[in-house]
């Protein structure tokens, strides 16, 4: 089985970078993404909202528009040479239906840049790895209420954005559930999606050789079993260096859910570093998929060893 490779970076921002945000996901609230365009603004980009952003299906309620349009408005943000960066509004649910009306040939023409998001989104990820080889950023969204409300959420974000190199070591706080330090390249996303994406087109053979970030949202504990059994299972998790555990928001108390994660994991033989502080949950963290790292789970610490950005060509 492949390893997982490092990816391409794209150029990190300047002031004055346009920025598109697109809905591949659920639905927008309008003051929302509004708050979220002044928070870019005043960091002295040029957002533009696509199309279809404030759509909502006719029929399917939790889609931000039809499939079609939300491909179209992706694909159409990614293509535009005046783009630097594609920013994601919100997840929610609705990528998986759409992932396949893209040209990828296309947009791997279009070449690199960046491009934000998480949760739902971890289906793009996945695919902007197989499709594009490209670095991406697993961070909070334009329109999120844990962005638009929280400083530590923006500022993590911003730097990643301008000054990567200043966000290098990546402090958690976090703990170990299994001690210990790995090397590999950072990949990941929600947990439900990565298990709902294997065997499509998009999904890579597996996690051998990474450093794998999980987190979830609003799942009951026999869910997150179930999604961890079948990535066991499906040998998806088969020679992985180590994993990184981010926020259970809405799940069960921690205490209840941590036997779980230890059950499942405990067994792969690598260290596991919990409540990484990324994901659902207020200030979240933004961490590059696809660079070189080292995990030391003892510290809580994820050390790149480039930064998720490069400089401009």
């Amino acid at each position: 089985m492949s390893r997982v490779r490092e990816l391409v970076r794209p150029a990190r921002l300047a002031p004055g970078a346009r920025v598109a945000v697109v809905a591949p996901s659920g639905p927008v609230p309008e003051e929302r993404l509004q708050a979220g365009l002044d928070v870019l603004r005043g960091w002295d980009l040029d957002p533009v909202v696509a199309p279809h952003v404030l759509d909502r299906h006719d029929t399917f309620d939790y889609l931000a528009g039809t499939d079609a349009d939300r491909a179209a408005d992706l694909q159409a943000a990614w293509c535009d040479p005046a783009v630097d960066a594609v920013l994601c509004a919100r997840g929610g649910y609705g990528v998986q239906r759409m992932a396949d009306l893209l040209d990828w040939e296309a947009m791997r023409a279009a070449g690199p840049k960046v491009f934000v998001g998480f949760s739902d989104i971890t289906a793009l990820h996945e695919a902007f790895a197989t499709r594009l080889g490209l670095v991406t950023l697993h961070g909070p969204m334009a329109a999120g209420i844990d962005f638009i409300k929280n400083a530590r959420a923006q500022e993590h974000l911003r730097a990643t954005l301008f000054a990567p190199e200043t966000v290098r070591v990546i402090t958690s706080g976090g703990t170990p559930l299994v001690p210990g330090r790995a090397r590999g390249v950072t990949l990941g996303g929600c947990l439900a999606l990565l298990a709902a994406d294997l065997g499509t087109p998009h999904a890579r053979p597996g996690a051998r050789g990474g450093l794998l970030c999980l987190e979830d949202v609003g799942e009951e504990t026999y869910r997150i079993d179930r999604y961890l059994t079948q990535l066991l299972r499906s040998g998806w998790l088969d020679g992985v260096g180590g994993v990184l555990l981010g926020s259970w928001a809405q799940c069960e108390p921690y205490e209840r859910l941590r036997p779980l994660l230890a059950d499942r994991l405990g067994g792969l033989g690598v260290p596991v570093v919990e409540d990484f502080g990324f994901g659902h949950c207020e200030g979240a963290l933004t961490v590059p998929f696809g660079v070189p790292a080292e995990l030391d789970a003892d510290t809580g610490t994820l050390t790149l060893d480039r930064p998720a950005l490069c400089s401009p060509a």
